[in-house]
């Protein structure tokens, strides 16, 4: 036997707690923290995951270390309780899988007077689950420390709880992020650089995620849009922000070439962005279709969609492909003479069918049915997105 010296033998009692599993070079790996996994896999919480969700060994003892109950009756009554509420057994299992720790709550004092509150709120029970469900962190957190204030804070934000919901309901994390270090400091800097807080709050109900950012960066954003001649008192200009936001250097570079395969400039890119930024918010394969669809389609000039780039902004299945097929019929029966590219795709369908359906009905009363053929056909999946 090795004579080893007592500062090694101490410390392989140490790391004897600190056991790592490998069962291939890309296989999930557990770390036991205090106890072994061979003590996990032995406990009551490790079957209990196995038999109650299906749980695979790992997942079983990734999760086995944060709990340590002997029965079933806690956890038992938390799934009694989701089943109750309307939560599949699918959703209860992806839940557990994340938030293990919630078998532990207490349903009476813990979990119930979260819903309630959410309810109170205004929040539809299908609405509640489904946030819910994509971030089940929310049934861990304080109410009365995270939730409630959280909530406030959005509501005086938006100056309405049922905006506060529908924010919520777009990006469930505001409820647990930390509003002061991600979303205040964003929020106070538009205001200091003059965005209307009335453009804030429009913007922020329908993009709330792009307002949740370090701040460092987000800074950064703001500043560049600024001095791209951006007027911050208009909506583009957040607009703008939000797109550089959520756009990664290497995409908008991408986009780019696309858009130079038309024979854009990069200055007549620009210039779009700046009539509309959300011009680049569609995929590649999007706009490449759609520029495919108006210009080899329907015969307009490159640049002309370059100089009207809110076209561009529009359904390709829904509204650009069954109006253009509409118009070349209308010019093949010589009802039609021309045609524009901001009156086709840039009118309300209202607008629409009063100019190019509605006018004609006493010529030819069968326009409206061909119209709705052409809308079929296009959203049936004929003129679909393709690859580059």
């Amino acid at each position: 036997m090795f004579n080893l010296p007592r500062k090694t033998i101490s410390i392989f009692h140490r790391l004897s707690s600190y056991i790592v599993m490998y069962k291939s070079p890309s296989f999930l790996r557990v770390r036991c923290i205090s106890t072994t996994c061979s003590d996990l896999s032995q406990s009551f919480a490790y079957s209990y995951l196995i038999d109650k969700f299906g749980f695979s060994q790992q997942s079983s003892l990734a999760a086995a270390k944060y709990l340590r109950f002997k029965t079933p009756d806690k956890p038992d009554s938390v799934i009694a309780f989701l089943e109750n509420h309307g939560f599949s057994k699918t959703q209860i299992q992806q839940i557990i899988r994340l938030r293990p720790n919630l078998l532990y709550s207490k349903v009476e004092n813990n979990l119930l007077p979260k819903l309630e509150f959410f309810r109170s709120r205004g929040v539809s029970s299908p609405d509640l689950i489904k946030f819910l469900f994509n971030n089940p962190t929310i049934l861990s957190r304080s109410l009365e420390n995270q939730i409630v204030p959280c909530f406030n804070r959005l509501s005086n934000l938006l100056q309405s709880d049922d905006k506060a919901v529908k924010a919520i309901k777009r990006y469930p994390f505001l409820v647990t992020c930390n509003f002061d270090a991600y979303m205040l400091p964003n929020i106070n800097f538009l205001l200091d650089n003059g965005v209307p807080e009335s453009n804030i709050r429009a913007m922020f109900l329908y993009h709330p995620r792009s307002f949740v950012m370090i701040p460092d960066r987000f800074i950064e954003i703001v500043k560049e849009v600024k001095e791209m001649g951006f007027d911050p008192l208009k909506m583009k200009f957040l607009r703008a922000v939000i797109m550089f936001r959520k756009m990664s250097k290497t995409i908008l570079e991408r986009k780019f070439d696309v858009y130079k395969k038309w024979g854009w400039s990069e200055q007549e890119i620009w210039e779009a962005i700046r009539k509309t930024p959300h011009c680049m918010d569609f995929s590649e394969e999007t706009i490449m279709a759609t520029m495919d669809f108006l210009v080899n389609r329907m015969g307009f000039k490159p640049l002309l969609i370059a100089n009207q780039p809110s076209v561009l902004c529009r359904s390709l299945e829904k509204r650009i492909v069954p109006r253009g097929l509409y118009a070349q019929e209308l010019l093949s029966k010589g009802l039609l003479k021309k045609y524009t590219l901001s009156g086709l795709f840039d009118t309300s369908e209202k607008v629409f069918i009063q100019s190019f359906v509605n006018r004609y009905e006493d010529i030819a009363p069968e326009l409206l049915k061909l119209y709705k053929k052409k809308v079929d056909l296009a959203t049936g999946g004929k003129y679909r997105t393709r690859k580059l």
